[in-house]
Order: C-alpha cells, then structure tokens, then sequence
C-alpha cells in the first residue's frame, strides 16, 4: 500500500513532470488547466509548476491529489527535495535552455 502511495505521488510530483517528462507535458498539463503562468525557471520547477497548477482553474489538486491541503503540502515538500536534489541538473538546463515557455 506505501508503495502504491508513493508512485502515485511520484506520478503527480511536479519535479517529475518538469525535469523527468520534459517541456512538452509540462506545457500541455498547465495550459489545460488555464495556469496563470506564462513561463516556469527550471530551477525549482517543480515547486513551481505545482503552484502553477493551483492558480489554474479547475484546480488540479483535487484531482491527482485527492482531497485535503495536507496531501498538497506533502507533494510540496516532495518536489522541494527533488528539487533540490537535481539543481545541478537544472542550473545547467537554465543556462543552456532557459525557461519553460508555457504559452
């Protein structure tokens, strides 16, 4: 059952949507959901891309997160550390790249 959680949080994790998937899905998801965002830095991405989706309407929260602000603060958290865990990664993208364009 953890594990089941895990890859479900894994799959709606923004850091995975927007270092893992690539810039593509990243526009795709957010433009469905009407962001506000025009670009999102790679550098933190997924924080990023998951505030994004909560300034969009409908918000997506509800539906790949269920119901509950805790379980949102908890994907927070989680794509806060992955984040941090590829900034080399996203640094180099951000300098080589720049950011996602979105519209």
């Amino acid at each position: 059952m953890l594990a089941c959680m895990l890859v479900s949080w894994l799959v709606g994790c923004g850091t995975i949507d927007t270092v893992v998937r690539g810039d593509s899905i990243t526009r795709q998801n957010l433009n469905h959901v009407k962001s506000p965002c025009a670009t999102i830095p790679r550098i933190y991405s997924g924080v990023i891309y998951d505030m994004c989706l909560l300034g969009g309407k409908p918000s997506r929260a509800a539906l790949w997160l269920g119901p509950g602000p805790e379980l949102m603060l908890v994907d927070l958290a989680l794509s806060g550390v992955l984040d941090t865990a590829v900034l080399p990664y996203t640094i180099f993208g951000q300098i080589n790249q720049g950011s996602i364009e979105l519209r």
